[in-house]
Order: C-alpha cells, then sequence, then structure tokens
C-alpha cells in the first residue's frame, strides 16, 4: 500500500475521506526545487468549526472506550510509521528540505512517540487523597476534551506527533493545522497513518490553513487545550486569546542557544558539536547553537576550525545527492538570515566563512569578532549562522548565557564540574553537558522559559498527562451526608 498518492488532497477534514474546504486549495512545493508536489485543501473558519463539533461529539465515545482500544490504535500506528518509514522520509526530504539522516529521524522519533503514547492509555492516573470527612477522596485524571495542535515546518511530523500521539491516546480529539508550507509530511501522513490504524472518525481533523484557520483553531469554543509550536510572536499572542478565553496553552517556542567552550576542551569535538549544533538542518531549529561562547585560550583555534569546517560542508538539494545542508524553506525566511548576516558584518562582524546562497541555499556562516549587541548574536536567526564571542572567566560565560529573552536549551563542552556550575546558574528548559543543544527524545519533559515557552508541556508520562487531561476531584461516602439544616 502507498500512504501517501496520487498527491492531490482537496479536502481537509479526516472523517473517512476527503472531503472540499471551504477555503479553496493551494500546492505545496519543494523548495530545492520550486516544484509542485501536490495539492491540498485550505481550511476556512467554517471549517474549523464544523472540525471542532464534530470532534466534540466523538470524543466523549473515544474517551469512554477501554485503554487496550486506544492503546491499540496507538501502537497500530507506530507499526505504520515503521512500514512506510521511506515513503514519509521522501516526502520530508523534499517538502521540507531535510537531509535523509534528518528524516530518517523523524519518521522513527513519530513510531516511538506512537509507542510511548499507547503507554499512557493504561498508565495511573489519579491518587487516593486522605480526608477529614467519613468519606473516600480521590484526584483522577480526564481527558481535557478536544485539543488544538498547531505545528511548524521545521520538524514537522515530530512536532505534530508529539502532541497528536499522547492527546489521542489520553481519551482526546485532535484538530491538527500543520504549517501550510509542510502539510503533507506534518499533517497528511499523521491523518493517513491514523485511518488505516483504525482510529474511529471524527477524532483527528487536518486542518492546512494560514491566519484564518490558526486562528479558529485557537478560539473554537469546543477546545479545551492549544498545544502551539513555533515562533515566540505567535506564541504570545496565542498565550493572550487563551488567557481571555480561559484555555490551556502549552507554548513551545523560539530559541536563541548558547553553547559554552570551557578552557581545557578538545576544540575538534568541540568544533564537530558545534557544527552540527548551528548548521542541522540549516540552523532551522529552535534548539540551535546561536552563540557560540568560546573560553579565549581556545576562541582563534575555534573560530579557524569552526570556518575551515564550514567551508566543506556540502549544500544542495538533497533530494538528488549527499549534502549536509538543503534549502532554506522559503524566500522570506533566507531575506531574513541574510540581512542579519549583513547587518552583523555591517556593525563590524568579520566574516570567517559562509555569508552567500544561490536561490535558498545558504552556506553555513561562521562570524569572528562579534560582540552582544550585533544582530546574529541578539536575536534568533534560526538560519546555519554560528556568532562566536570569547569569554575570559565562567562567571562572564554565565552572564553571556544568561543574556537573552530566550531560555531553551544550553550546551557546555569541558569540565564537567565547572559546566554544572553553568548549569545551576544559567536559567533555561534544557542542559546538555559535553554535547550541543540540539537533543530531544520521546520520554524525555521538553520545554524551554521566559520567552521559549511556559515549561516542559511535552514528553514522558508526566508531563504529557498533565498537558492533556484535567483533574477532577471525586469522593465517596458510605451513605448520604447529613447536614444542620
Amino acid at each position: 500500500m502507498t500512504l501517501l498518492d496520487p498527491g492531490v488532497w482537496t479536502g481537509k477534514i479526516f472523517d473517512g475521506a476527503w472531503t472540499t474546504a471551504a477555503g479553496g486549495t493551494y500546492d505545496t512545493t519543494e523548495p530545492a526545487t520550486g516544484a509542485t508536489l501536490g495539492t491540498l485543501g485550505q481550511a476556512a473558519a467554517s471549517d474549523v468549526r464544523r472540525a471542532a463539533e464534530t470532534a466534540a461529539a466523538a470524543q466523549r465515545d473515544w474517551a469512554a472506550r477501554t485503554y487496550e482500544e486506544r492503546g491499540a490504535v496507538l501502537r497500530r500506528a507506530g507499526r505504520l510509521f515503521e512500514d512506510h518509514a521511506a515513503e514519509i522520509q521522501d516526502w520530508i526530504v523534499r517538502e521540507a528540505g531535510s537531509i535523509p539522516p534528518k528524516a530518517e529521524l523523524e519518521a522513527h522519533f513519530a513510531a516511538s512517540l506512537c509507542y510511548e503514547s499507547a503507554a499512557l492509555a493504561s498508565h495511573p492516573q489519579g491518587l487516593v487523597l486522605p480526608s477529614a470527612q467519613p468519606r473516600w477522596s480521590l484526584a483522577r485524571r480526564r481527558p481535557a476534551g478536544v485539543v488544538s495542535v498547531i505545528a511548524p515546518f521545521n520538524f514537522p511530523l515530530i512536532l505534530s506527533m508529539r502532541s497528536v500521539a499522547p492527546a489521542l491516546a489520553l481519551g482526546n480529539a485532535v484538530l491538527l493545522k500543520p504549517d501550510p508550507r509542510t502539510a503533507v509530511c506534518g499533517g497528511v501522513t499523521v491523518a493517513r497513518i491514523f485511518q488505516e490504524a483504525g482510529l474511529p472518525e471524527g477524532l483527528l481533523h487536518l486542518l492546512p490553513g494560514g491566519r484564518e484557520a490558526g486562528e479558529a483553531v485557537v478560539a473554537a469554543p469546543e477546545v479545551r487545550v492549544v498545544s502551539f509550536t513555533g515562533s515566540t510572536a505567535a506564541g504570545r499572542k496565542i498565550g493572550e486569546v487563551c488567557g481571555r478565553l480561559l484555555k490551556r496553552a502549552h507554548l513551545e517556542l523560539g530559541g536563541n542557544n548558547a553553547l559554552i567552550v570551557l578552557p581545557g576542551a578538545k576544540v575538534a569535538d568541540a568544533v564537530s558539536a558545534g557544527a552540527w549544533g548551528a548548521f542541522l538542518h540549516q540552523g532551522q531549529i529552535c534548539m540551535t547553537s546561536g552563540r557560540h561562547l568560546v573560553h579565549e585560550s581556545l576562541h582563534e583555534e575555534y573560530v579557524a576550525a569552526l570556518a575551515d569546517k564550514a567551508d566543506k560542508l556540502p549544500v544542495g538539494n538533497p533530494a538528488t545527492g549527499p549534502v549536509a545542508l538543503g534549502p532554506i524553506i522559503d524566500e522570506g525566511q533566507l531575506a531574513h538570515v541574510d540581512e542579519l548576516v549583513r547587518g552583523t558584518v555591517a556593525a563590524g562582524a568579520r566574516l570567517a566563512a559562509g555569508g552567500t546562497h544561490e536561490g535558498l541555499f545558504y552556506r553555513p556562516t561562521v562570524l569572528a569578532e562579534v560582540t552582544p549587541d550585533m544582530p546574529a548574536y541578539a536575536q534568533e536567526v534560526f538560519g546555519p549562522v554560528a556568532p562566536v564571542v570569547p569569554f575570559t572567566t565562567t562567571e562572564e560565560a554565565i552572564a553571556l548565557a544568561a543574556a537573552s529573552e530566550y531560555g531553551l536549551s544550553l550546551g557546555v563542552l569541558g569540565d564537567v564540574g565547572q559546566a554544572m556550575r553553568i548549569a545551576d546558574a544559567v536559567p533555561t528548559g534544557l542542559v546538555h553537558i559535553n554535547d550541543q543543544t540540539v537533543n530531544d527524545e520521546p520520554v524525555v519533559p521538553f520545554g524551554g522559559l521566559a520567552a521559549s515557552g511556559n515549561g516542559s508541556r511535552f514528553g514522558g508520562p508526566d508531563a504529557n498527562i498533565e498537558a492533556f487531561t484535567e483533574t477532577q476531584w471525586v469522593t465517596v461516602r458510605d451513605q448520604i451526608a447529613t447536614y444542620p439544616f
């Protein structure tokens, strides 16, 4: 069976068929070539309203199903991700501009998320509480109801599935709005997998679209939880709306992550980690190593070695040959990256490598003689750019790492004791000692602080149960209570 052919999806609501979307259709394209890959329905607000109503009705029966039934659907979905891995990976390469190893990671991760989520259905979800009254007192977790998942373009499959899978396993229905640029690998793939896995109709609704669809999946009265991964600016707006509507918002946002290289670190290893953290998927990752803080004793050697590595990394179409970097997702993002690099050089930085592009293919870039006020250091670039800044003392490294509005990921390379001191002092959601900043696993709580989001909202049983269920207090007496009146 082919999962995704024929490449035309003129609908949006997963109800056993693809039905016409009120927002019309649009083409999804391959950033490396500009070729059209498929046609999708574009959801309008009216589509979202209908989907939300359908989801709310279907969710009640789904929540009443046994944990065995819900777990079985998730396990079948995991096997289907494995069975169709090659096809899914090809779409991730072509639609998202990913190199094949990154696409392989996404397909494997999606299957793992299904298997981990299947176990959530039977995970203990309550507490027996003490009571001063003659009664039994319980706190139990109940499905939230309808969950909206808004996913970005960079890791389209993982960042859809890390909310879709646990939400479904815990008895919820889902409205999925993928980024329209990657709506096949981040949306159609998910819908088709669960369709083949036997998920009952009405529980998963695929709603590709732009701002209108995004606003509607947040505002729909049936939606109780919004799980958003994307930019800080968009996340702030969603958080404001959810606050006004008294909905829970789980926000995983941007980052400008520091990678600290301590004195005594092996430069060759540090440069390998730094290049991977800065250039993987063209730097289009919230966890990208965006600020390289290197001890003054290693600074010049590190810059030279990182620049040499950047110059040797092949850039090109990942669908046609072995490359290290593929294309930037679109012209708008390319212009943003190029503007920050040019602005930083104009402010006095030295371009040690890169800084050029052909079409959407941007060369991995190393910037030296950078100061913290320069654009490519101070802002999230979301491109393959590594600004390098020297430091003298551990205290200075801590101050530099902490001086950011973001608080997502931190990498520290070198002496473990010194690294732990830094980890204790820098406010951040993730810390990786003797590793770069881009790390994730299906079983770990994931999330950032401050402008990077509102904490660990995904991953592992505790965070997922907290994210996609509500707590209900239940008391039981063996006789009806009596009162003075």
